[in-house]
């Protein structure tokens, strides 16, 4: 029986068969050990970390690249509890932000609150010194890179409505009064710069971190909106630091004051200034740099003369430590009130009374 002719090579056919399935054995068995050794290395390798923050962040909802940007310590105040600033329309205003990267080439524009679009044209930013909105209301600052837009939360911009557009005793068919400023040749400083603008969606805009916008408006009695107020956000930063040191005393941690806070008064209109018993003609609350609080600063549930004298002595002490927030201090423990309580302001001059 015959076993086949021999190939061209001179080699059998089924040696030839068989030599040239080993051949395909071995590649195989080569190309699966290739590809489980970059299999393997690609399951265990780990890109260098990255140390610092990073310049840009993804977005994981859009896929898009969003700067990482926050206000800094100082635009936050003495306290670190500061939610607002004021400025005159197309005014300079100090807005320091933190930035992961200075290097950076930015834009900045302004977002109204409530609103996304931004107003007025984009500014190359070159540092904390920025220009405010031309127009008033509440703004966000928004930073521009490329076509990416980070919108700085945590902090506000409240844009004036100019003293001069108070046409009289209205402005904006809200009635405010009269100023001693407003008299011939009177002194320029005894009249506000201007008024922040507010509508009813507006009121729960946070002042800092235990007042909100609603909060400091004037008791008049008005329900026309919108509403106006001068305001002095110094004297809500010199608020914090008082209820900071208070929350120490009683052991408890900065940032969560679990104290009654009574916020009395804030900012009241020279008109109706006018019928508050036995209030000064000229009282600070009428240019918005003036608080009247009544604070349980022992903690024991009620608020009495003892809590008085303990709002009193942190007083002093936050004004010692921070001499450009001084002012008046006024403390009300008469039996005429309902409780006592003490009145706060940044006048720029050491005042005191008892009333």
């Amino acid at each position: 029986m015959s076993r086949g002719r021999p190939t061209d090579n001179g080699r059998h056919p089924v040696a030839a068969a068989a030599s040239a399935a080993g051949r395909r054995l071995k590649k195989l068995i080569s190309l699966t050990f290739w590809f489980g050794s970059a299999w393997a290395v690609i399951g265990w390798y780990h890109p260098p970390r990255t140390f610092g923050a990073p310049d840009v962040v993804v977005d994981s909802a859009f896929g898009a690249l969003a700067l990482r940007a926050e206000p800094a310590p100082a635009a936050l105040g003495k306290s670190g509890e500061l939610k607002l600033a004021v400025a005159l329309p197309g005014e300079h205003v100090d807005y320091p932000i933190t930035l992961p990267n200075d290097t950076l080439t930015l834009r900045y524009a302004w977002e109204r609150v409530g609103d996304a679009r931004l107003q007025d044209s984009a500014l190359a930013y070159s540092g904390d010194t920025l220009i405010a909105p031309s127009e008033p209301g509440f703004y966000r600052l928004a930073l521009l890179h490329g076509t990416q837009e980070d919108v700085i939360e945590g902090m506000s911009l409240a844009v004036l409505v100019p003293f001069d557009e108070k046409h009289g005793s209205v402005l904006d068919g809200y009635r405010i009064g009269f100023y001693r400023g407003e008299r011939h040749h009177a002194d320029a400083t005894d009249r506000p710069d201007g008024f922040v603008k507010v509508t009813s969606d507006e009121i729960d805009l946070p002042l800092s971190a235990h007042l909100r916008l609603g909060d400091f408006l004037s008791r008049d009695g008005q329900d026309t909106w919108p509403r106006y107020a001068a305001m002095d956000p110094r004297v809500f930063d010199k608020l914090e630091l008082i209820l900071e040191r208070i929350s120490h005393s009683l052991g408890r941690e900065s940032g969560n004051v679990p104290v009654e806070l009574d916020l009395h008064s804030g900012f009241r209109t020279p008109a109706y200034n006018r019928h508050v018993p036995r209030a000064a003609r000229d009282s600070r609350h009428q240019f918005g740099d003036a608080l009247d609080v009544a604070i349980d600063a022992d903690g024991n549930g009620r608020i009495d003369r003892k809590d008085a004298r303990i709002v009193a002595a942190v007083v002093d002490s936050v004004e010692a430590e921070y001499p450009d927030l001084v002012g008046g201090m006024g403390v009300y423990t008469s039996r005429r009130y309902s409780h006592p309580y003490v009145h706060i302001d940044v006048r720029g001059r050491r005042v005191r009374w008892h009333g």
